[in-house]
């Protein structure tokens, strides 16, 4: 498939994917979040502008997002673990579990359609939205994060959706974590490590997933386009540990909404890109 820009466009598609990069890793380092919730939307606009074939346009946003999840949740990862805010005992304790719904996820990637991937997209994004609008903090289901079959469930789930959402994972486990009585600092240090855990094989499933596939623009590796990943990749990495000292720092309120409001948006786009 040829891909043919003039100049101005592809000045704005490098601008475009330049602060995506930023706004990604910056808020991987601030939420936890692995910065999918923003990169996804700039991906999708940009293989929409590059008139990505529509059958695997999600798979190729999804696979792209998590090539640039990996180099950045790694970096998150550290710096929090850099300041001894990060609990390894959880952390050992529900990967295996978490990993285990990332290889179910992987082995779906490869039969679903682009429209069942938005669909998750949409239900799982009105529903972070609208947690993240409510922003309680206080409420609690335990004292601490169990270590009982509740708990290895809701890993294997969040490890299954974030891997068809093409998220690090860190919006569901900072719900979760709070939930079980941790400050919103431990929570969102903590699940920064679940990041590469989710982000990795999640990368090399959707290459192999997408591998031979004839519908793929060129400089695609799978279902990741090495062009998205290779100019993303650096602004993202730069920008998390700055995101990890701003959340170490300041109320996380107004961005909290302020999110809340992009993730509802970002899910009405897909949801009227189906109609």
């Amino acid at each position: 498939m040829e891909l043919a820009l003039a100049n101005g466009d592809l000045l704005w598609l490098v601008l475009a994917l330049l602060v995506g990069g930023l706004a990604t890793g910056f808020l991987a380092g601030l939420l936890g979040i692995g910065g999918g919730g923003v990169l996804v939307p700039v991906l999708f606009e940009t293989f929409t502008f590059l008139d990505v074939p529509e059958s695997i346009r999600m798979h190729l946003v999804l696979g792209t997002s998590f090539a640039v999840i990996v180099p950045t949740a790694i970096s998150s990862f550290r710096a929090h673990r850099s300041k001894g805010a990060v609990d390894m005992d959880v952390l050992r304790r529900l990967a295996p579990f978490v990993i285990a719904g990332v290889l179910v996820g992987i082995a779906l990637v490869s039969v679903v359609s682009g429209s069942a991937l938005k669909w998750v997209w949409v239900v799982c994004g009105y529903i972070l939205a609208i947690k993240m609008a409510l922003g309680r903090e206080d409420w609690r289901i335990a004292s601490d994060v169990p270590n009982n079959v509740p708990i290895r469930i809701a890993a294997f789930s969040i490890g299954l959706v974030s891997t068809l959402m093409s998220i690090g994972g860190g919006m569901f486990l900072v719900a979760l974590f709070t939930l079980c009585g941790w400050s919103i600092l431990k929570a969102v240090a903590t699940s920064s490590g679940f990041g590469p855990i989710i982000a990795v094989p999640g990368l090399i499933g959707y290459v192999w997933a997408g591998w031979g596939n004839p519908e793929l623009p060129a400089m695609s590796l799978g279902f990741v386009s090495l062009i998205g990943a290779a100019i993303i990749i650096p602004m993202s990495v730069l920008a998390a540990p700055i995101g990890v000292r701003v959340a170490h720092g300041i109320s996380r309120r107004a961005l909290e909404l302020a999110f809340a409001a992009f993730l509802a948006l970002v899910a009405t786009r897909l949801l009227v890109s189906m109609m």
